[in-house]
């Protein structure tokens, strides 16, 4: 018998071997999915970080010295 799973968004019974989509049913579950993490819909509880705005990395690079 086939290993099937239930899509964590939709619950529907699908298959877990062959399905590229896997645990989802679809790329639709998968992008709903995906969208609700990137907008803060899921968190992983702990202690929330403590960061002064002047250590946050702004992905820019600082000038430095001229290397000799």
């Amino acid at each position: 018998m086939p290993r099937t799973v239930s899509c964590p968004t939709c619950k529907k019974v699908t298959p877990y071997e062959g399905n590229p989509y896997r645990p989802f049913c679809s790329e639709r579950c998968q992008k709903i999915d995906l969208g609700t993490w990137a907008v803060g819909g899921f968190k992983i509880p702990g202690k929330a970080l403590d960061i002064e705005e002047d250590n946050v990395p702004t992905g820019e690079i600082e000038d430095s010295e001229e290397p000799s």
